[in-house]
């Protein structure tokens, strides 16, 4: 494969919902860019990006991959994403370092919502350029000038189809290429071949129509433009092909085509259409970019190979052998092979140029997100902002002695996946993980089953409820121990008050005189402290209360530090069972987008959760609930949402505040935790 420079690179990201035939439409792209010769299938396992083992399994993308071919004297670097919403981290990797998004629609489902959140992601992430494909034409339930209707009315007059079906459904193989104003006439034996035609009348009269209405938003997008169009009433050829291009990259234009992949029918020239007026890479110059600068976008492990690293160049280029800064990570890389990829083929280069996208093996200390740039630079791109967590389980190993590769393998597909999380939790006393979604999460557990050999048995995470007090309260213990030689002595005096909400625990002493010496309250404060760690009446941490050491007695002889430590033990228990204890329990803000039709079912089941509704925000056809939750009961949401909306609804979450449980809950939980007890104790 030759140079090409920026001006002739085109990164393009193919994303868009579930099932929209995303992986099958990048197939056809590649086979009629002439760079496989024969089409893959999903149902066979033979596609080109679907290569790993779990994504053959599940017949779906799970991680982006990079597909590199030339076409029209241009080189594109093609990032076909993961659809299911679990995955959609990656769909925001490719994003980052993309030119332009190819957002996929599924001609008889419509607009879902994972190509509302593409949307949102190049308006509100990215500032990317974006087109459009409806995909899956050959459909029974297809339905072209719907779905264009609601995209006009959700992004404006600026979606624009470049490409029009003329016989929509069973049998499709025609379309209008508007701007040239043709048939093009698709042989129906998937060889993506078509022979272009002049416009019968009706059609003709149609695209006229259209075409007259690009030129027009064409000109206005430009002010140059739009003075020559006042002036000649027309644009020339060259106006028109630069206005395209300005117009998509300025924003001021989606244009829409239409194809069916599974029969590669209008993929050819929907290609045609991209590589003369997608944004290049010289179009998305990044403005922190400097000398050499480069940003890892994806990182993935294979066996017998390791750590593949994923990158895009933004400034200067990269020669192997050079030594680069991770300024991430404060450290020193040499980049000892370099690669272009096309799914799991790699072919070894000896640079990549600016604008272009590489990968390298086995690099030391860097992982996803970080920025490699020239040596003693000090350059940072921008990173990744990634979806907060919704789903959550307590792992623990299904057998003992693999607790070194335990903590190996987690932490390998953190750095591998910015969007799963790992961590030691010490006051639940378990190993968190966290994802996207269940089958996020399973997926991963399944890479390190096959990478490691270690197996992991999943459970919901112990809610980290809080305990307190409502009222004031004392207590006096005395500890007494004699057993032959020296004994042990404690008496100790305890008032404790309820302190503000966030307070922690505030331990005080007010001793006077001579009755306990002072050496003793260090005993008493560690003991009380580590009893608010361990809990009381629930096994919950312990706050926003006030402790005060006020008086007690001692022995002169026989007192000793853990005569009162058992003493300040025994009083603090007894006393905080005499104020009145409750108990906390947190509460989560959920933000759950979800089409009109489904909001009544799932505000009712928030409801039943013990949630409170609050603000909802229209946005097109979805509508955004605003709720608080407390955490016991959306263990199972993620599941739940998806049966309730039949897959079309999104959320997230994150921590808001603790608030008082109420008593029956907190009955039920106490209960539990007293009963756990005494079967640990018999």
């Amino acid at each position: 494969m030759k140079d090409y420079s920026g001006n002739n690179i085109i990164n393009l990201t193919v994303a868009g919902h579930a099932s929209t035939g995303k992986t099958m439409l990048s197939e056809a792209i590649l086979f009629n860019a002439k760079k496989i010769r024969k089409l893959g299938s999903i149902n066979s396992g033979t596609t080109v990006s679907d290569y790993h083992d779990y994504e053959i399994e599940n017949q779906h993308s799970v991680s982006l991959s990079v597909l590199t071919f030339e076409h029209s004297e241009k080189k594109i670097n093609m990032f076909d994403t993961p659809g299911y919403l679990d995955f959609h981290g990656d769909v925001k990797c490719a994003m980052r370092v993309s030119d332009c998004v190819l957002n996929v629609i599924s001609s008889s489902d419509g607009v879902s919502i994972g190509n509302d959140l593409v949307f949102d992601y190049a308006k509100k992430d990215f500032n990317s350029p974006m087109m459009i494909d409806i995909n899956m034409c050959d459909r029974d339930q297809s339905n072209f000038d719907s779905i264009m209707t609601k995209l006009k009315d959700t992004i404006g007059r600026f979606v624009f189809p470049l490409m029009v079906p003329v016989n929509e459904g069973e049998g499709f193989s025609k379309v209008v290429d508007v701007l040239n104003k043709k048939f093009h006439t698709y042989k129906t034996d998937g060889t993506g071949s078509y022979e272009s035609s002049d416009l019968d009348a009706d059609w003709s009269s149609k695209i006229e129509s259209l075409y007259k209405e690009l030129i027009e938003l064409i000109a206005e997008s430009d002010e140059e433009l739009l003075e020559k169009y006042f002036e000649d009433g027309e644009l020339s050829a060259e106006d028109i092909q630069n206005g395209i291009k300005n117009a998509i990259v300025t924003q001021s234009l989606f244009p829409v085509f239409c194809t069916s992949a599974t029969q590669n029918i209008g993929v050819l020239t929907m290609l045609n259409l991209i590589s003369s007026f997608s944004p290049t890479s010289a179009d998305t110059k990044d403005p922190d970019a400097q000398g050499f600068s480069a940003l890892v976008f994806k990182t993935i492990n294979q066996e017998h190979v390791g750590d593949i690293s994923f990158f895009r160049v933004f400034s200067g280029e990269l020669s192997t052998g050079q030594d680069v800064s991770n300024t991430i990570k404060n450290d020193t890389e040499k980049m000892k092979q370099l690669f272009i990829s096309c799914g799991n083929e790699r072919v070894e280069s000896d640079k990549i140029l600016c604008g272009d996208i590489g990968s390298t093996l086995k690099l030391k200390n860097t992982n996803t997100c970080d920025t490699l740039c020239t040596v003693n630079e000090s350059v940072k791109l921008k990173d990744i902002s990634f979806s907060s967590d919704n789903l959550s389980f307590a792992i623990q190993l299904s057998s003992t002695g693999d607790e070194d590769k335990m903590g190996t393998a987690l932490s390998l597909m953190t750095h591998q996946d910015p969007t799963f999380k790992y961590r030691v939790d010490p006051e639940l006393k378990q190993t968190i993980i966290s994802g996207q979604g269940e089958q996020h999460i399973d997926i991963t557990l399944k890479r390190i089953k096959e990478r490691f050999n270690i197996e992991f048995i999943k459970s919901t995470p112990k809610i980290p409820y809080r305990e307190t007090i409502t009222s004031n309260a004392g207590a006096k213990y005395r500890h007494k121990k004699q057993s032959g030689g020296s004994g042990q002595f404690a008496e100790v005096w305890l008032r404790i008050t309820p302190g503000k909400r966030g307070d922690g625990v505030d331990f005080q002493q007010s001793l006077v005189g001579q009755n306990v010496d002072r050496s003793f309250v260090p005993s008493v404060e560690k003991a009380i402290k580590a009893l608010c760690d361990e809990g009381i009446i629930s096994g919950s941490r312990v706050v926003d209360l006030k402790i005060d050491f006020y008086d007690g007695k001692m022995h002169p002889v026989d007192s000793n530090d853990m005569a009162f430590q058992i003493a300040g033990r025994h009083a603090f228990v007894d006393a905080f069972k005499a104020a009145k204890p409750k108990l906390l329990e947190p509460i989560y803000k959920l933000k759950i987008k979800v089409p009109d039709s489904h909001t009544g079912d799932v505000m009712g089941d928030i409801s039943q959760r013990r949630g409170k509704v609050g603000r909802m925000d229209a946005e097109g056809h979805y509508q955004v609930i605003n709720a608080e939750v407390p955490l016991s009961n959306i263990s199972d949401y993620a599941a739940s949402l998806k049966s309730l909306t039949s897959g079309t609804g999104f959320f997230s979450q994150e921590f808001s505040h603790y608030e008082d449980m109420p008593v029956g809950e907190a009955q039920k939980v106490m209960i539990q935790f007293t009963n756990a007890n005494s079967a640990g104790e018999e």
